[in-house]
């Protein structure tokens, strides 16, 4: 049997389909965007309605959910028209102004992630801070839940600095929210107390998480990092790039209490990444010092004569005794549980 001879290949036909491929890539992803907009958008208009007849008209429990029965018999092969969802469709509304377009950020936010908003956030401020922060860093579902369980919002930009006086703004503003207070490492699965060498390694081991934890524009450079200064050798203990502020950040790790000296080589440390790595277009290096635990007063004594721009903050991870963690449901039975629920009623992005 003849087979059939495979034809020639032309010469940029491998980058035309590499970027036929990526063209299709981008328009999926648009669609998807597109169609989360409008089920959001109609989401918004049954919840405004929903809201404006409960005041109106003293529209009941009973009501809503005949709405919710009537709307699933006329269009059965659509999710989402349960009676707890039309619930969420009405505190959307409710939380976020009762206005007949639905406002930015929460148009472009998956329904998933609003809802774990409206069960999760304590105020306003909460919601539209972690809205926000979902779209633009294009959080999933799991880590905006994580976020907001670790409080990060609170914590974003608490840690005491020096820079104010060392920083001019906004380059103070910016340095300033990359620095938390404590930073939450319990996605480490620590217990008890460790050497700050395991700490370190913890970290790397984990770096997607330390990023994530670290926050948006973090990039990591390496671990014990070498600097030299007339044939001594030092070694830091963790460095960073980050790539929106365009500057290097020095992270010390020190697992006890914070002590003043502790600043002294923190600075020192700036000194050398400003003098040896920083290029004409790098923002000013700062430090963060991440300590077991500190006094607020000590720390602003010791930074006050500080050269480099730095911060302190403490750290917290996971304190379970291996008894306590038992009692903790495994990931899978967590996961059968929501496997049971309802369609209509499952967490999606």
């Amino acid at each position: 049997m003849k087979s059939t001879p495979v034809p020639s290949v032309p010469d940029g036909y491998a980058a035309l389909l590499e970027s036929l491929k990526n063209r299709v890539r981008q328009a999926q992803t648009a669609a998807r965007r597109t169609v989360n907009t409008e089920l959001v958008g109609l989401y918004w208009s049954i919840g405004h309605e929903i809201l404006l007849r409960q005041d109106q008209q003293g529209w009941g429990a009973g009501v809503v959910r005949r709405l919710a029965d009537d709307l699933r018999a006329e269009f059965p092969q659509m999710k989402g028209f349960s009676s707890r969802n039309l619930q969420y469709m009405r505190s959307m509304v409710e939380a976020w102004g009762a206005a007949s377009n639905v406002p930015q950020p929460v148009a472009h936010l998956p329904w998933g992630h609003i809802r774990a908003i409206l069960d999760k956030a304590e105020n306003q401020d909460q919601r539209d801070w972690y809205a926000a922060a979902a779209g633009e860093y294009g959080w999933s579902r799991n880590v905006l839940l994580n976020m907001m369980m670790n409080r990060s919002m609170e914590r974003t930009g608490t840690a005491p600095s020096n820079f104010t006086r060392l920083l001019t703004p906004p380059d103070s503003e910016l340095a300033q929210q990359a620095a938390k207070d404590p930073y939450a490492f319990e996605f480490l699965d620590l217990s008890g107390a460790v050497a700050e060498r395991d700490l370190e390694q913890a970290l790397t081991d984990r770096i997607v998480e330390t990023l994530r934890e670290l926050g948006p524009g973090f990039a990591f450079v390496g671990r014990q990092v070498h600097v030299e200064v007339a044939g001594d050798d030092f070694y830091i203990d963790l460095l960073f790039f980050h790539v929106e502020q365009l500057r290097y950040f020095v992270i010390e790790l020190k697992t006890g209490r914070f002590q003043p000296e502790y600043a002294g080589k923190l600075n020192f440390y700036v000194a050398l990444v400003d003098d040896q790595l920083r290029r004409p277009a790098h923002s000013p290096t700062v430090g963060i010092l991440i300590c077991g635990s500190k006094n607020d007063h000590t720390v602003r004594y010791s930074l006050g004569r500080s050269t480099s721009p730095m911060a302190v903050a403490a750290y917290t991870y996971d304190q379970l005794t291996p008894a306590d963690k038992n009692l903790v449901p495994a990931e899978d039975q967590l996961t059968a549980a929501l496997d049971a629920l309802p369609d209509d009623e499952q967490p999606t992005d």
